[in-house]
Order: C-alpha cells, then sequence, then structure tokens
C-alpha cells in the first residue's frame, strides 16, 4: 500500500526520501514554474512546492489512485537578489556561474505535503560558497552535462560539488529535499518513515517487557 505519493521524478529527491522508509510513488506532472512579478524569491519558491503537491493530489484523485498525501518540493538559487533556477542553456549558464564564482548563494528548498484537507509546508535556507572558478572549468562542467536539469546549474551531489567550499545550513536541501523537515511534516501527517517505525516497535517491545517482568 503507497503511504505518500511524490510529485517528482527527480532522481535526487527520489533517492533522499528512499533515505526515510517511505513507501511511496511518484506522479508525473507538469506544473507551471514561473515567478509572479514582485514575487519574493521565498514566497516563489513555497508557492511552487505547495502548487505541486496540490496538482498531485488532484491527478491522483482524478487517475482513481488509492488515497495518500501528496508531497511536492522546489528549490531555488538567490545570488545578490538575482534568482537561480535551471539553466536554458550555456550562455545562461555561465552567466549564474560567474555571478556565484567565489561568493556566497543562498538555496531555498521548500516542501510541502496535502492531504486535501490539510495543507503543511516548511522552508529552509542553506548558504553555499564558491571558490573562484575559471572558464575553462566551466565550459568542461558544462559539456558534461550534469547541470542541465538542476537550480542554480550544478549539482553538489554530483561533479559540481568540486565548485563548492563550503555550505552553512542543510546539505539534503541543496540535494533537493531537506530531510530533518520532511521527516517533521511526515510526523504531522502520520506517514510511517524508519524513525517512526523504530519508535513504535521499541514502545511495544518495551510494553512487551513490563508485562512479562
Amino acid at each position: 500500500m503507497t503511504d505518500l505519493y511524490l510529485a517528482s521524478q527527480s532522481p535526487r529527491r527520489r533517492e533522499l526520501l528512499a533515505q526515510l522508509g517511505v513507501n511511496f510513488d511518484c506522479l508525473t506532472l507538469s506544473v507551471p514554474e514561473e515567478r509572479a512579478p514582485d514575487e519574493s524569491p521565498e514566497a516563489y519558491v513555497s508557492r511552487l512546492a505547495l502548487d505541486k503537491a496540490r496538482s498531485g493530489w488532484a491527478h491522483a484523485r482524478e487517475q482513481g489512485l488509492a488515497p495518500a498525501p501528496v508531497l511536492g518540493s522546489d528549490t531555488i538559487g538567490v545570488c545578490l537578489g538575482k534568482v537561480l533556477e535551471k539553466p536554458l542553456d550555456r550562455d545562461h549558464a555561465l552567466t549564474m556561474w560567474r555571478l556565484m564564482s567565489g561568493r556566497a548563494h543562498e538555496v531555498l528548498t521548500a516542501v510541502a505535503l496535502c492531504d486535501g484537507e490539510r495543507e503543511r509546508s516548511a522552508l529552509v535556507r542553506t548558504r553555499v560558497f564558491f571558490r573562484a572558478l575559471d572558464e575553462a572549468e566551466m565550459n568542461a562542467y558544462w559539456a558534461s552535462g550534469e547541470p542541465q536539469d538542476k537550480a542554480g546549474g550544478y549539482g553538489i551531489q554530483g561533479l559540481g560539488g568540486v565548485f563548492v567550499e563550503r555550505i552553512e545550513g542543510s546539505y539534503s536541501a541543496v540535494v533537493g529535499l531537506p530531510l530533518a523537515q520532511t521527516a517533521e511534516l511526515l510526523n504531522q501527517f502520520e506517514i510511517p518513515w524508519w524513525g517512526h517505525r523504530v519508535d513504535s516497535h521499541q514502545t511495544q517491545r518495551h510494553q512487551t517487557s513490563g508485562a512479562d517482568e
């Protein structure tokens, strides 16, 4: 039985959610990702995460799928007030990397849960510090094919990790799904994950042990 739907086909988010030991299925959705005029980066990424969760819930009902909450998530970067999303092309990627080179940028990741009645969300900020980059390595990175589908045009868990000097905050949020905050949302919706199941198992074991004594 499915306990949760993930409104994403991102392999990074699937892998991170799998780390929590959740019994989930993925939904294929097309949710517009367009920032509204005067919408702050925080409001934008939070809205996208919730839009994905809501759209996933509606899609699951339309398809007659077994009822279960839907998780949506979105990630953007922000540097010097500019929102950094997935690169449109090589020139766009190079422009973002030149902006981030030798300075810190902020990664904002929002996660949301929806079950048709309740909606909960969390926003996580992480500061990422890039070392100075040169043109040759930026061009080589683009040629690797890794940057195309990633916010800010880099994957900290992949080849792009060599650009990162250090971070302040959640590593998993930079990859695409903040594990600590996601686990807390799962608890609020009583969705079992490995920590929840361990706690239940230990409680049952202690109760049984007490009865034997």
